[in-house]
């Protein structure tokens, strides 16, 4: 095969260099959640532009359910990973970079209750109020356990250099 060739297989085929499919939940890490931040952010955006285009409130509910699946599908793809290989998952918090990326996942819970309120009042009334409620408290949970628990761990169990630094 020619490199252009391996190329396209590649694009087409992404888990093909993985030596078995479960490396997915072996390989996931906190910093996927990222994804659920910008695509959650971009669909609370587009919805509350102040300028009415057609079908830009379909298209930016589109994307608030798609970050919906994306965040299930994360979670379940996380805690897989606590569950099946939970040495590998634990080590995260020693890593002075990855271990930032914890914050990722209330964040990206976040546009995901404010899609309730922005998006799930028109269709699902006070209900989703209830649910944006309750999504609220989970995150403030968290939130406050990463703003807790990440500092502490950097300081009584990272190293830090000027070599490691980074924009994380």
């Amino acid at each position: 095969m020619t490199i252009a060739a391996d190329a396209a297989t590649l694009r087409w085929r992404p888990f093909l260099r993985l030596e078995h499919p479960r490396e997915v939940v072996r390989q996931f890490t906190p910093n996927w959640f990222a994804v659920t931040m910008g695509t959650g952010v971009l669909a609370l955006a587009l919805a509350q532009l102040p300028v009415e285009v057609p079908g830009l409130r379909a298209v930016a509910k589109g994307l608030w359910m798609f970050n919906i699946g994306l965040f299930v599908l994360f979670s379940a793809l996380y805690a897989a990973r606590w569950m099946f290989y939970f040495d590998g998952a634990r080590r995260i918090f020693r890593h002075p970079v990855m271990s930032m990326f914890f914050g990722c996942i209330p964040m990206g819970l976040a546009t995901i209750l404010n899609g309730f309120l922005v998006f799930g009042l028109a269709r699902l009334g006070s209900v989703a109020v209830e649910i944006a409620y309750v999504l609220w408290w989970l995150d403030a949970a968290m939130a406050i356990a990463c703003g807790l628990f990440i500092p502490f761990v950097m300081f009584t169990r990272q190293s830090h250099t000027i070599e490691q630094m980074t924009g994380v």
